[in-house]
């Protein structure tokens, strides 16, 4: 359990989560599929990421995701295979 919202916390990274998450939980709570929220959250972060740097430096990061999900980086239950 938090002692306070994450929106007061200084870090702007943790304030940005706590939006997101909010507006997932909002998406849920109107019926949207968890998969539909997805596909819009990744669209929407890639657009604006190559908006900011350029489609040679987001296809650098994209080519380096595919590791980082084969180790289960972003897996939140591992699962023995």
């Amino acid at each position: 359990m938090r002692t306070r919202p994450l929106s007061e916390i200084d870090d702007e990274s943790f304030k940005a989560l706590d939006l997101i998450l909010a507006a997932w939980d909002e998406g849920e709570e109107t019926g949207v599929a968890p998969e539909t929220m997805a596909y819009a959250a990744i669209f929407t972060a890639m657009t604006d990421l190559v908006t900011l740097f350029g489609e040679d430096e987001v296809a650098k990061l994209v080519r380096g995701l595919q590791e980082r999900v084969h180790v289960g980086e972003f897996s939140l239950h591992q699962t023995r295979q």
